[in-house]
């Protein structure tokens, strides 16, 4: 694969994982409107794996925590690090399962198109929208029930959907339930972790068991360039998503969405 290509990726995936408006479908749209070669689904994890360390290096003081967490459970003790430990645990646990489902049988493929990405980013754009107009109260993530890390869970089982953004989905849960921008922001980053290091630690097996070196130093070349990008992409986000709330994304959203549509239905 090309450098300038996954330069591209790199940046497109670091720009946009930890922003409300979806990676995967901008990863996905990149060979399908430019007539590139379709980079496949190991650089697009390896693209999520640099934006991994992205987000633990960001939030490595939460990080610590979890590990804190992990500790007390092994104590059967139950304290804020524990608690947030095991809402993020159970919010995974759907996603992997029904992912886990469309990867064995061959469904995930049939999602990647422009026509399913259009209509994700549209409708899932609208739904981010209103959950941050209603979504007025302010909680903090100390208040999250295991329920509520339930309800964040099915909703992120949409992000399988590409086009609907893992970070808008849970960002749209957490806000339904009344938390505030910046704390239903925190917790969609936090989420990512256990969700993008499975993904990660699959792409390393397949890749180890593959051979493939040329694919081997595009992987890692594109985790690098993501690492960067993604680090000034939550740091954007995270200084200013109190303020400039999240109306910019969903404009943007329905731009593109509107946008892809159009291509679909009156252009291709």
């Amino acid at each position: 694969m090309p450098l300038e290509q996954l330069i591209l990726l790199a940046i497109i995936q670091g720009l946009t994982e930890f922003l409300p408006i979806s990676s995967s479908a901008h990863l996905i749209l990149l060979p399908e409107l430019t007539g590139m070669e379709d980079q496949g689904p190991l650089i697009d994890v390896a693209v999520h794996v640099g934006s991994l360390f992205a987000v633990m290096l960001y939030f490595h003081r939460d990080v610590g925590a979890l590990a804190s967490g992990a500790v007390h459970t092994v104590q059967r003790r139950s304290t804020a690090e524990s608690r947030l430990l095991w809402a993020l645990i159970i919010a995974t646990i759907p996603t992997v399962a029904v992912g886990g489902v469309l990867y064995l049988t061959g469904a995930v493929d049939s999602l990647r198109s422009a026509e399913v990405i259009g209509w994700a980013t549209l409708v899932f754009g609208i739904l981010l929208f209103e959950s941050d107009r209603i979504g007025m109260r302010f909680k903090n993530l100390s208040e999250l029930s295991m329920m509520g890390a339930v309800v964040v869970g099915l909703f992120q089982v949409l992000s399988l959907i590409p086009g609907t953004s893992r970070t808008g989905i849970t960002i749209t849960a957490v806000r339904f339930l009344g938390y505030e921008r910046s704390e239903a922001a925190r917790f969609s980053m936090l989420l990512s972790l256990p969700t993008i290091g499975i993904l990660g630690v699959l792409a390393t097996l397949e890749l180890l068991r593959t051979g493939e070196a040329v694919m081997q130093a595009s992987a890692l070349t594109a985790a690098l360039l993501s690492f960067v990008t993604a680090y000034a992409a939550i740091w954007f986000f995270m200084s200013l998503v109190n303020r400039i709330g999240l109306l910019p994304f969903t404009i943007y959203r329905v731009i593109l969405g509107a946008g892809l549509l159009v291509y679909v239905y009156f252009v291709v």
